[in-house]
């Protein structure tokens, strides 16, 4: 038996009817199409790139493909409806055609967005927003019976303010409890939680969270950590994003030993490397 499951019970979602089992910790590769991202964007790159880039994520164990159009760095701005589609929607439909069996999630706050992504083969809708943005994201998440992932957020704030808790863990617990009682009563009961690193927090916010990590398998549900080259990285270090992939990899060991579920990443292949060394060392 995988040590990953020692301590918490193995968790599962259903996608399009089939169970997706979290046994092991999953690896999910970022497709950005951002020109405003905070780091490596394929807004300009071909399509043949983008199809090349996911091929060696999957060849590198990758499970799941996280696409999005849109930049939530800090104070940055939603591009119109017509632009993220544009920039979205043809790309989505070729991955779909070319990779059918790898999981797609899509970033978006839109409920449009996410309807006709849904429509277009897409498996997972995933919200930074926690719905604040579009309630109505989340009718269309129960009317495709599809998972949502739900990000700790400022309600009115996509990453526009700082959340004021003299303790973080505890903020972010009361709020899953709270947001997850809700899409229950709405007929969402496939959700992934996501404490939301870098949205709307301090530095020390989002390694206090890392600190408590534990607490969040209290809720019982899967886990997705987004760290990868962030500014809590890069800023700690006094370096930059290009600079911080070996500061990832840190935490990346650390939260693999926490029971993370979902690992959202730039560097698949270095990410595969930290889970072949966890399960070496502890298979």
């Amino acid at each position: 038996m995988y040590l990953y499951q020692n301590m918490y019970k193995a968790k599962s979602i259903n996608i399009k009817g089939k169970l997706f089992h979290f046994d092991a910790p999953k690896i999910m590769g970022i497709i950005n199409l951002s020109e405003e991202s905070f780091y490596e964007n394929d807004a300009k790159t071909t399509q043949k790139q983008i199809i090349t880039k996911i091929n060696g994520f999957i060849k590198n164990g990758a499970e799941m493909i996280d696409i999005g159009a849109v930049s939530t760095r800090p104070q940055a701005k939603l591009p119109s409806l017509a632009e993220e589609r544009n920039r979205l929607i043809p790309v989505l439909k070729l991955v779909r055609k070319k990779f059918p069996k790898v999981i797609i999630s899509i970033d978006t706050v839109r409920s449009k967005i996410a309807e006709e992504a849904l429509k277009e083969g897409a498996d997972i809708i995933n919200d930074i927003s926690g719905a604040y943005y579009d309630k109505k994201i989340l009718n269309v998440v129960s009317q495709y019976n599809c998972p949502y992932i739900l990000t700790h957020n400022l309600e009115k704030s996509i990453n526009n303010h700082k959340l004021k808790t003299p303790n973080t863990i505890k903020e972010v617990l009361r709020y899953f409890s709270q947001r997850i009682q809700e899409l229950k009563t709405i007929g969402i009961y496939d959700i992934i939680i996501d404490p939301g690193f870098g949205f709307s927090k301090e530095i020390q916010q989002n390694f206090d969270i890392i600190k408590y990590y534990e607490m969040l398998h209290i809720l019982e549900l899967p886990i997705l950590t987004g760290i990868s080259r962030k500014s809590m990285i890069y800023k700690t270090l006094n370096s930059t994003s290009e600079k911080s992939l070996n500061g990832t990899s840190v935490l990346h060991s650390f939260l693999i030993s926490q029971n993370c579920s979902i690992f959202r990443v730039h560097d698949v292949r270095e990410m595969k490397e930290v889970k072949m060394l966890w399960e070496a060392s502890f298979n």
